[in-house]
């Protein structure tokens, strides 16, 4: 998923390159996790957070867990309507860009014809209420640092409509797998209400756990049902302000809607920067407010 703060393009140094490619090549899940327990005991050590297995409530166990063993869980409600109503709100006649190589500017109420998916800039974002409090709230911090292993790093946080269109999934609407870093976590929020009809994230539990192909590609959708079967494809539907957790690394895509418009906002929690990405921290007037390691990437 790109984001307006994240560019790929000119910036990805031959360092960075090498970094995120270094991690990308390696498939063996073995060798992996040693990678990931190297890099998280020097994270623990420089950022000086507390070892992720320290006591988390008994809320934020369970939701590991259920992560752990499928690579997704319900976290249940995040805003209230009255959040919900300040963020809509806000966002009222914002611009937005269109997602891929189009790359058109609209607002939501000039939709060009053919547009899959819109996204807000960061700046945007970031003044938007509510947001940034919530990528920074004590219960999604303590499941990222969790998951991963020691203090997170929130590598990159979107807000995008995706409209209705009659077509094929295709890139991120067609079933594919994430490999941004060595162990990362996806929290996605609906922000308008999801049913089956309205693009919803469809997940194939336990694919996390597999060795993914050293070369990453789309997979059909006859194709993921003969090799996993219909059990396994899990389309997460809910209302607006319902919020849930993903292992990307696992096989997965957000549909196509047919019927309204999806409003989702996501955080994405790695243990290093995504390196095929540029960032381009913004200035935020309460940043002294959060952790600065952890927001380092987003603003300043």
């Amino acid at each position: 998923m790109q984001f307006a703060q994240l560019k790929p393009g000119p910036a990805f140094s031959p360092v960075h390159s090498l970094l995120y490619y270094s991690q990308r090549l390696v498939t063996a899940r073995r060798l992996r996790r040693l990678v990931v327990s190297a890099l998280c005991s020097s994270i623990r050590m420089r950022a000086g957070t507390e070892s992720a297995d320290s006591d988390i409530p008994a809320k934020t166990s369970n939701y590991f867990d259920a992560l752990s063993a499928s690579g997704l869980t319900s976290l249940g409600m995040v805003f209230t309507s009255d959040q919900l109503a300040d963020i809509l709100r806000y966002l009222n006649g914002k611009t937005l860009k269109e997602n891929g190589s189009g790359g058109r500017s609209f607002t939501l109420d000039d939709v060009p014809q053919g547009a899959r998916m819109g996204d807000y800039a960061l700046h945007d974002i970031l003044d938007c209420p509510h947001i940034v409090q919530l990528a920074n709230s004590p219960e999604l911090l303590a499941l990222a640092t969790k998951y991963i292993g020691c203090k997170p790093t929130l590598s990159a946080i979107g807000l995008r409509w995706s409209f209705p269109l009659e077509a094929e999934g295709a890139g991120l609407q067609a079933f594919h797998r994430d490999s941004d870093d060595w162990r990362f976590l996806k929290v996605f929020v609906y922000l308008t209400d999801v049913d089956e009809a309205c693009g919803p994230h469809v997940y194939v539990k336990g694919t996390h756990r597999e060795r993914a192909p050293l070369r990453l590609r789309p997979y059909g959708d006859a194709e993921v049902v003969e090799g996993y079967g219909t059990e396994r494809c899990v389309a997460v539907t809910g209302p607006a302000g319902f919020a849930f957790a993903a292992d990307t690394y696992g096989i997965h895509k957000g549909a196509v809607p047919v019927k309204r418009p999806r409003l989702l906002l996501q955080f994405q929690y790695s243990i290093l920067p995504v390196y095929m990405y540029r960032y381009r921290p913004l200035a935020y007037q309460e940043a002294h407010r959060f952790d600065g390691y952890i927001n380092r990437l987003i603003f300043r």
